[in-house]
């Protein structure tokens, strides 16, 4: 029987960041994946690492977390390219949002800078002189590559800290006893750990299914686009637009919010199917641009409608033309992305027997925040067991 400090379960970014963190601590630690490597969430994103969109909370997560991706990146290739985040506003409301978030950036010590609508322009070939105002620039966020970076985390982890990684196994049950905890796999094999932390996505069948249902988690499905390669056209970092401004957390915090919000037209099919349009440019060229936000309660999880909705797509590709003049629009990839979230609460965290701790529903914070997430969590837990 193979023991450990710590059993991870479920590779996800939530997941690596936990047993990076226990790792860092010194703990013997496996990392259990039932896929090769992760395929849900943090694969299906944009690789858009944007504190700046954060409430004040999580946006101390997210800046830990971008020091975490660019120490590693010093030592081995997980794809970031520090390029920047831009917001543009379309409009005076949304000009107003930037500005009033440009001062609680300068009171939280969080570098930002206000565009103009020239400097935009100038910034970002192809950008429609009809639809920006301005902008506010975050230089210090970050890209990646999130079908590589999962991967490339976990492989300098077991490279530096003897990180055990055991793929394309799933874990069906789990017990406590004389201070420990005892895995079962489906295929029968025993693992013990002193402490198991459960990051299991949007895996609610399996391992404690009617603690799930009870709970306020709901899914959401994205589904967002790849353009092919544009021959000449560069645009570097996150583009975020206006709609964008009007949905993100950290602009909630502005205080013309409210009352800006209060003007929108909540029947708009914008609205209903939850749009917002983002463009990202990856190093082949190509560009991802999305995305739409559709809800579902996990108590109602198999009514959840998985097709992708094309009538959705043609929406967010006709709206993404207003914003930029891309050299072609001819689509290469779709997909749909799936997370969690609570609706009462910004992350369903959960101790079981005092040894295994559930985290889910981190909703669209993991891929910025789960790093700096995990390193407060773990030393919480670890400081509580000492």
């Amino acid at each position: 029987m193979n023991q450990f400090d710590v059993i991870v379960v479920g590779a996800g970014i939530v997941g690596i960041s936990h047993a990076f963190h226990c790792c860092q601590s010194g703990l013997k630690v496996a990392l259990i994946e039932r896929n090769d490597y992760p395929m849900d969430a943090t694969v299906r994103n944009f690789g858009q690492i944007v504190p700046s969109g954060m409430n004040l909370k999580w946006q101390q997560f997210g800046r830990e977390s971008l020091d975490i991706y660019k120490e590693i990146q010093k030592e081995y290739d997980i794809t970031v390219r520090q390029e920047g985040t831009v917001y543009l506003a379309s409009d005076h409301e949304e000009m107003s949002l930037l500005e009033e978030l440009s001062a609680i950036n300068q009171e939280n010590d969080y570098p930002s800078s206000l565009l103009t609508k020239n400097e935009c322009l100038l910034k970002y070939p192809g950008l429609k002189e009809s639809y920006v105002e301005g902008g506010l620039f975050f230089p210090d966020e970050i890209n990646v590559d999130p079908r590589q970076t999962g991967k490339r985390i976990i492989t300098y982890t077991r490279q530096k800290y003897d990180l055990e990684y055991i793929p394309n196994t799933l874990i069906k049950n789990l017990i406590t006893a004389n201070g420990s905890v005892m895995l079962t796999t489906a295929s029968g094999d025993l693992l013990k750990a002193s402490n198991v932390f459960l990051c299991s996505g949007n895996e609610f069948q399996l391992l404690y299914p009617e603690l799930f249902k009870e709970s306020d988690l709901q899914m959401v499905k994205l589904q967002m686009m790849q353009t092919v390669n544009q021959p000449q056209q560069r645009i570097s970092g996150s583009i975020l637009t206006g709609w964008t401004i009007r949905r993100y957390e950290s602009f909630q915090e502005c205080p013309s919010y409210t009352s800006i919000k209060a003007k929108e037209d909540t029947s708009s099919y914008q609205r209903k199917m939850g749009i917002h349009i983002l463009f990202k440019q990856n190093q082949d060229g190509s560009v991802i641009i999305g995305d739409s936000h559709e809800y579902c309660s996990v108590k109602n999880e198999e009514k959840f409608n998985s097709d992708t909705n094309w009538e959705i797509n043609q929406f967010m590709l006709e709206e993404a033309a207003k914003i930029f003049d891309l050299e072609t629009f001819s689509l290469q990839k779709i997909w749909n992305g799936y997370y969690s979230q609570c609706t009462s609460s910004d992350i369903y965290a959960r101790t079981i027997s005092d040894q295994i701790h559930i985290i889910t529903g981190i909703g669209g914070k993991g891929m910025t925040a789960s790093l700096g997430y995990a390193k407060k969590n773990i030393e919480h837990i670890l400081s509580i067991k000492a």
